[in-house]
């Protein structure tokens, strides 16, 4: 199957629903040009499509290795690597200061959205060395940022995220390892770190990791929570390669999927203590790893729309060329149809298609208020900050979910062959279900979208976000009655999304906890279903306007969506308001269920 980089849908979406185009218009974001987002757009797609793409499946099957400590990564995977780097890739979104070319979280989740559809297993290594390079950024001493940043930020040295203990999964609070003050500025770090994406390989020569740890006298929980940087290997004076530092990989993880990626368990402190610094103040490590993880839970809501691409075209492809039946209006009955003329190949084709679409735009959408929040001051500021923290549980969570719906639909319309390793359908599924999981789990994400996010400003940030969303509905035309269909349900679904979000909304002023909790992961579905409708209206509305030459089929694509997926947003609505009775309620005597073997 032949995949291509699909730039010109990416390209509108940015433009023409996220905001970039506006953005630009309003000088918003510097000197950058519609010209050179372009140019950087179509070049991402070519190393996608001729780099990285055609390695995912080989890399999948031979995986990474650790053979004597040390491990190795897939063939072909050190040269794509060092092509990255060469092009310059990592420093998208890097500090100026340190070679960086401090473009746009909108560009950088363009080009996230690219590396994944080429492959998961690879995009994920620099997506947190991004984000390591933010928390540095931010957080850091000028001495430490001057040693460490510059390399980072190329890519010449790689950056990860050590949470995850043993004991401690989502809850941070059960963090055990600690860091001891040695007098001189430098902690010696003991303990274990479990799950660590890319935590040692042979892609560079240096390795960077931020590890959560506690102080000899931190508080309990985690307003106890310190962050250090703690390398792989010690720097001489003159910046140079030194010795080791005391940690080490001890384990490789046997996964369902990104085979290619090494998932490590880390060793720190075997031989006394692994030499740290502190980043940022004492105690304060949660609030500075957070700038790390938020912005990587919208780059892991990409690999969601980057992994459903991929799935939606492998099996366009393959249901044009499988020929199986004959099709209702079939003219020829002596010779079989390709599977794309029956109704329900169509219809998964269509959703799936659809609901690519549809995350990406809510990605893109959150990009842009982080972008946003960034170049404006004040009470402009404050309202792309909120924005930004109501769509990133979202962009995270329904993006994901979507990446793995969308590729099991794509192993379903490839039949038998989908079951079979050897077409690469099967990759797509086993791939997408970690993106589920990492960077909080997508229940944790529904959490955070009720309990925090949804109360910004008394619930208004919410209210104004849907008064946007309505405002779509009357732009569109009335030169085709498939406008008129997508106006009526894109009104039907945010309505029960207004609906719902009152009744979550009430429930907080009320105290009903439970209730709140009961209804958080089918609420975050119906946002991400309409939201993403009136995403798609947005397309189909500026599209013809513009004269885009895909207008018809967003069009079509929109109509689809109102009638095929959006419906579901009744039932969710339904799901929120009375859901809670039997998981939650005084008489509902669950764990009788729940308990009994």
């Amino acid at each position: 199957m032949t995949y291509q980089a699909p730039i010109g849908e990416m390209y509108f979406t940015l433009n023409h629903i996220a905001g970039m185009k506006g953005a630009l218009d309003a000088g918003l974001l510097g000197d950058l040009s519609g010209d050179l987002v372009a140019a950087i757009l179509e070049e991402a797609g070519r190393f996608a499509t001729d780099q990285i793409a055609p390695l995912n499946a080989s890399a999948d099957r031979a995986g990474s290795l650790l053979v004597d400590g040390v491990v190795s990564t897939a063939p072909g995977w050190k040269e794509l690597y060092a092509a990255w780097i060469k092009g310059g890739w990592n420093a998208v979104t890097g500090p100026e200061d340190f070679d960086g070319q401090g473009l746009p979280i909108m560009v950088a989740a363009a080009v996230v959205d690219l590396w994944n559809q080429g492959s998961m297993a690879f995009a994920i290594g620099p997506t947190l060395t991004m984000g390591a390079v933010e928390a540095l950024d931010k957080h850091a001493t000028k001495e430490l940022k001057d040693i460490w940043l510059n390399k980072l930020v190329t890519g010449e040295w790689m950056g990860t995220m050590n949470l995850t203990e043993p004991q401690a999964g989502s809850d941070l609070n059960a963090i055990r390892s600690k860091a001891v003050p040695k007098g001189d500025g430098t902690y010696r770090i003991t303990g274990q770190k479990i799950f660590i994406t890319y935590g040692d390989h042979d892609l560079t020569d240096n390795i960077v990791h931020l590890v959560l740890a506690r102080l000899p006298d931190a508080p309990a929980g985690t307003r106890g929570i310190s962050l250090f940087l703690a390398p792989k290997y010690l720097l001489n004076e003159d910046g140079s390669i030194g010795e080791p530092n005391d940690v080490r990989c001890v384990g490789l993880e046997h996964k369902l999927g990104i085979h290619a990626s090494a998932t490590c368990t880390m060793s720190f402190g075997d031989d006394g203590g692994a030499i740290g610094w502190l980043i940022g103040e004492e105690n304060k490590g949660l609030q500075c790893m957070f700038t790390m993880m938020n912005n990587a839970r919208l780059m892991v809501g990409l690999q969601g729309v980057g992994v459903a691409e991929r799935a939606t075209q492998q099996a366009m492809s393959y249901a044009r060329d499988r020929r199986q039946g004959r099709g209702a209006d079939s003219k020829d009955k002596s010779v079989m149809d390709p599977i794309l003329v029956h109704p329900d190949v169509r219809r998964s084709l269509l959703t799936m298609k659809g609901l690519t679409r549809a995350s990406r735009s809510i990605c893109y959408a959150c990009a842009h208020a982080i972008d946003m929040a960034r170049n404006m001051e004040g009470d402009d500021a404050h309202h792309w900050q909120e924005r930004a923290g109501l769509l990133t549980p979202v962009a995270k969570a329904f993006s994901t979910d979507c990446g793995f719906d969308v590729a099991s639909m794509g192993v379903q319309i490839h039949g038998g062959m989908g079951y079979i390793e050897e077409t690469g359908a099967a990759q797509h599924l086993r791939d997408a279900r970690i993106a589920q999981i990492y960077e909080g789990t997508n229940g944790i994400q529904a959490i955070d979208l009720v309990m925090r996010k949804l109360p910004q400003s008394d619930g208004n940030c919410v209210r104004a976000y849907l008064s946007e969303l309505k405002g779509i509905v009357h732009t569109l035309p009335d030169d085709h009655e498939d406008y008129a269909v997508i106006a009526d349900r894109t009104l039907e679904a945010l309505s029960d999304l207004e609906a719902a979000t009152e009744w979550l909304l009430e429930c907080h002023k009320s105290g009903d906890r439970g209730e709140v909790l009961a209804g958080a992961t089918p609420y975050l579905r119906l946002f991400g279903l309409a939201a993403g409708l009136a995403y798609l209206a947005k397309g189909a509305s500026i599209a013809p306007k513009i004269q885009d030459e895909n207008a018809v089929k967003y069009r079509i694509q929109a109509r689809f969506f109102a009638e095929n997926c959006a419906p579901e947003c009744a039932s969710l609505l339904e799901v929120v308001t009375d859901g809670a009775a039997t998981l939650c309620g005084e008489s509902a005597n669950i764990d009788h269920v729940l308990w009994e073997v």
